[in-house]
């Protein structure tokens, strides 16, 4: 028997702010200063929706540990100023999160820190202040299912009564092998075929989360 929904939970980037844009062309613009050429395709592919670590782990495997503290010492800070030049909530967002009456959280691949600014400077974080979850508190990052079994923890809820809502196939991967039902948002950079597959049910519209949590 399928087990009603009890708690919505929610990635950050992508999903409640659009900030995945800004990651993708800032990591591009990394790439190009040092000596990694890489597509917006290719990162999206390769980046989104994976935690700091595994990025620099990634950056440092093909260039060396220098470069990758470089790396990720100059994403820190030119993603900071393109998030205050300019950062919004994802279209649809909070007018979704006015209609939800389920319980909410977050479980973000960035830093609680990361996760203080974006929220903040959208003006989302009052909304989630107590129930967010970063994957620097668990031992993998997606597409482990540790984060969100984590978040479900804390939060008192069994994972068969979750759903997480995700932009990344990472987040996806990781909400199945949780033992979670998912929504796949394909309204960002991600390609709806990347979110597709088992307990997940794939949308493009903000707006229509409300109603999709209710039919499930």
């Amino acid at each position: 028997m399928i087990k009603p929904i009890e708690l919505v939970i929610f990635d950050c980037d992508g999903v409640l702010v659009d900030s995945e844009r800004i990651a993708v062309q800032v990591q591009v613009a990394l790439g190009a200063e040092l000596g990694w050429r890489l597509t917006e395709e290719e990162v999206v592919a390769r980046f989104i929706g994976r935690s700091h670590a595994a990025i620099r782990e990634q950056v440092a495997e093909r260039l060396g540990q220098e470069t990758a503290t470089v790396w990720a010492e100059r994403f820190e800070l030119l993603h900071r100023e393109a998030v205050d030049a300019g950062l919004v909530p994802v279209e649809g967002l909070p007018e979704a999160l006015d209609e939800i009456t389920l319980p909410t959280c977050v479980a973000s691949s960035g830093s609680h820190e990361k996760m203080r600014h974006t929220l903040g400077r959208t003006g989302l974080y009052e909304r989630f202040e107590g129930r967010i979850h970063s994957s620097t508190e668990v031992a993998r990052g997606k597409p482990a299912p540790d984060l969100f079994l984590y978040a479900a923890e804390r939060m008192g809820v069994a994972p068969a009564a979750c759903v997480v809502v995700e932009d990344s196939r990472p987040g996806v991967h990781a909400a199945r092998a949780a033992g979670m039902r998912a929504l796949g948002y394909a309204g960002g950079l991600t390609p709806a075929e990347h979110l597709e597959g088992p307990g997940t049910v794939v949308f493009h519209d903000m707006r229509k989360l409300p109603a999709l949590l209710h039919e499930m």
